[in-house]
């Protein structure tokens, strides 16, 4: 059921980030286990995508995890207010990495009901990367944790979509990237409610 992290070394992430849908994210923290099912995803593309924290071959303290083999998580935090949860994919040195927009909850919905203090009938309890961040229970202590392990992790549930399930659109906030800001690299699942805006292709 957990993706073997050799699943994560795969050298297409625009691959992955397609393949991401329909799988399930799992947390636990302090005995609590909350999941949902990953609908929605962006692709960044290493050293020569503009729009990725690793542009260049920038190494920072912050970047350095993404130059990690991949499987492990990436979470940093936005506007000083939202954590956003990326997963570290391909072989090591080469940074790519697919951030989670969204999750359609399934697994321990009332403490995701505490932690977003909302009910879980509304989509925007998990709709948009922090806010699927918050309802996990994802913070900056998530970052640079092995996802094979017991506090976060993938699992396979049989869940398919087709390629006419799913859209392919311009990623959201990376106008900074000049020509890259437009490539299709982020998908979601058309017509499910947990998709952040816009869910429009």
């Amino acid at each position: 059921m957990k993706l073997p992290l050799s699943y994560y070394l795969h050298q297409d992430v625009l691959f992955l980030a397609k393949d991401l849908l329909g799988k399930v994210l799992f947390t636990q923290i302090e005995g609590q286990v909350t999941a949902g099912v990953i609908v929605e995803t962006e692709a960044y593309f290493g050293e020569i995508d503009k729009a990725s924290h690793a542009y260049g071959g920038r190494r920072t303290n912050r970047t350095e995890i993404m130059y990690s083999e991949g499987g492990v998580s990436y979470v940093y935090l936005c506007y000083g207010i939202h954590h956003l949860f990326n997963i570290v994919t391909s072989v090591k040195n080469e940074p790519h990495a697919v951030l989670i927009r969204a999750i359609e909850p399934l697994i321990g919905t009332e403490t995701m009901e505490l932690r977003r203090n909302m009910p879980i009938t509304k989509s925007a309890i998990s709709s948009g990367p922090g806010s699927a961040a918050k309802a996990l229970g994802i913070d900056k202590t998530f970052n640079q944790k092995d996802l094979g392990g017991e506090e976060i992790w993938i699992e396979d549930h049989g869940i398919r979509y087709s390629e006419n399930d799913i859209a392919a659109t311009p990623r959201v906030g990376v106008a900074y990237a000049q020509e890259d800001a437009f490539l299709p690299w982020r998908f979601f699942i058309k017509g499910n409610k947990h998709v952040s805006k816009p869910n429009k292709v």
